[in-house]
């Protein structure tokens, strides 16, 4: 291991290298310095460029740092990323087809850099079949560009079951963090919000041939550090620059409990977006959601209207009763919401990221709550291309085909839509401009049709109504009290569900213009959820 600069560091970038990073959206191990150096190099000198840039899930802040810094036009040449959105300058340059877009599942990707650091044949996986990843649907291509560039994935048949192989990437540079590293180069990750996957990155580069480069906040001697809180060790490690102000998180600082550390049960500081009551729609979507959960469920929460039903569940007295995972490696704790969801305060586990994958593939969730930007009669959902821009599913593919139920949460439609709740009432006040319920989604993200030959049990939640996939595809089975079934669900819609003969309303408690007057009640089928 060379300690050097964050100058120094840059300048062992090559052009045309390959170049994987680990991180996460909020700042969590994001080796931001050792990123800046590469960009400040790159505008000085227009070297490195060509470069092949692979990321797992969303990096950066939506503005300068993070994947940002590799957003100017000639320094990249592909990107592999599971989540574009903390990037607008990326996503401005897939637009304009002057990258190569690849969007692929985030678990697909961190375990296909661990398979690739362990000269495995690329990852074989079920993830991603009948969705805008498999191969005979796209692969992941996002743009012209990338379509143009050739496949990254394949057929193939084992045991007479389809699978898919993602090819091996090899990276000639690995970019990680952690909180310090010792004489030799182990970097601890000890005191950051996630492990992510830093171990898979790093050994993905250097049984590949490639460099490792490390970011951390300060060097120990080895008497001080803790084998086991090790996550990347030193063999792997080439060049580690030291950031003495390096933030935790964008927040800054260093806050004890997003580490899990032990005496850290102080709440939740008012800097941090966390568990405070959504309203408005979200609201709604996320009271009638926590009706479908039971004691005792796995449960995943998505990025977005999910990210809220912690509060709810919360607020009645419900969180301790499941146990709560996200995809970066979180189990339980304090789930914080917005920019930096993916970490909590005082998880009681915090595992690798690959890891989680494993444990969202095998079907460890009893039951999902994602996101949902567009559905269609077959009940099939997009998530990965909204309006012009790459999106790209984050660990949305990984989590639904993995999980035993999926609830599915968004508003019914968006951009403009205004909606008042009161006396267990709904009254739709402004109608949104963009439909969201769609003759046929833009991607599949997820497959409906394959959900339903495995018997998976899918529910789709809106603030208005909640439908069921069934064998007739999309059924409205709920609407909310006060609303007109025809003026604001059936005419709204892009094509005609079918109806149950017992549709039923939504739970008036849902609708209240007193969020903790609503969590203060509880509600009346708590504990009988139906997923």
């Amino acid at each position: 291991m060379i300690e050097v600069s964050a100058s120094e560091c840059a300048q062992s970038i090559r052009d045309g290298d390959t170049v994987a990073i680990t991180g996460n959206g909020g700042g969590m191990l994001e080796a931001d310095e050792i990123f800046a150096a590469i960009e400040a190099r790159f505008l000085a000198t227009g070297h490195p460029r060509d470069l092949v840039l692979v990321h797992a899930l969303g990096v950066g802040d939506a503005q300068e740092r993070g994947v940002n810094r590799f957003a100017h036009e000639g320094m990249v040449r592909r990107v592999v990323g599971g989540h574009w959105s903390w990037s607008p300058r990326m996503q401005k340059l897939a637009r304009e087809n002057l990258i190569e877009a690849f969007t692929l599942p985030s678990g697909v990707i961190s375990l296909l850099l661990r398979e690739t650091g362990a000269k495995r044949p690329g990852l074989i996986t079920r993830t991603g079949l009948n969705t805008a990843y498999d191969p005979r649907f796209g692969g992941g291509a996002a743009n012209d560009a990338a379509r143009a560039a050739g496949p990254v994935s394949e057929i193939v048949t084992i045991g007479g079951e389809e699978h898919i192989r993602y090819l091996p990437i090899r990276p000639n540079v690995a970019i990680v963090r952690g909180t310090y590293c010792d004489e030799q180069g182990n970097i601890s990750c000890a005191e950051e919000a996630g492990d992510l996957d830093a171990n898979a990155v790093a050994l993905s580069a250097k049984n590949s041939g490639g460099r490792v480069l490390a970011q951390v906040r300060e060097k120990r001697k080895a008497s001080q550090c803790i084998a086991r809180l090790v996550q990347v060790p030193g063999v792997l490690v080439d060049q580690v620059v030291m950031a003495p102000e390096q933030p935790q998180t964008h927040v800054g600082g260093y806050e004890p409990s997003l580490a899990g550390l032990p005496d850290s049960d102080t709440p939740l500081g008012s800097r941090f977006e966390g568990l405070s009551l959504p309203s408005g729609p979200r609201a709604i979507i996320a009271r009638r959601a926590a009706d479908e959960i039971c004691a005792g469920q796995s449960v995943n929460f998505g990025f977005g209207i999910p990210g809220g039903i912690a509060a709810i569940l919360s607020a009645q007295g419900r969180l301790a009763e499941i146990w709560l995972t996200v995809e970066q490696g979180i189990h339980n704790g304090k789930l914080i919401d917005g920019a930096l969801f993916g970490a909590a305060a005082s998880p009681s586990a915090i595992m690798r990221s690959t890891d989680q994958f494993d444990f969202y593939s095998g079907g460890g969730v009893d039951a999902a709550f994602l996101g949902a930007g567009e559905i269609d009669a077959a009940g099939n959902v997009n998530v990965s291309r909204l309006g012009q821009d790459v999106v790209g599913p984050g660990g949305f593919v990984d989590i639904s085909q993995g999980a035993k139920a999926v609830v599915f949460c968004g508003t019914f439609e968006t951009s403009g839509l205004a909606v008042r709740a009161s006396d267990g009432r709904l009254a739709i006040e402004r109608g949104g401009r963009i439909p969201k319920f769609v003759e046929q989604v833009r991607e599949v993200t997820f497959c409906g049709p394959s959900a339903l030959k495995q018997g998976k049990p899918v529910m789709y939640v809106t603030e208005r109504a909640v439908f069921r996939l069934t064998r007739n595809g999309l059924t409205l089975v709920e609407i909310a009290p006060g609303i007109d079934l025809q003026k604001h669900v059936l005419d709204r819609m892009a094509f005609t569900p079918k109806v149950a003969s017992d549709l039923a309303l939504m739970n008036p408690l849902c609708f209240v213009d007193d969020a903790a007057e609503a969590e203060g009640k509880a509600f009346a089928k708590t504990g009988a959820g139906n997923v």
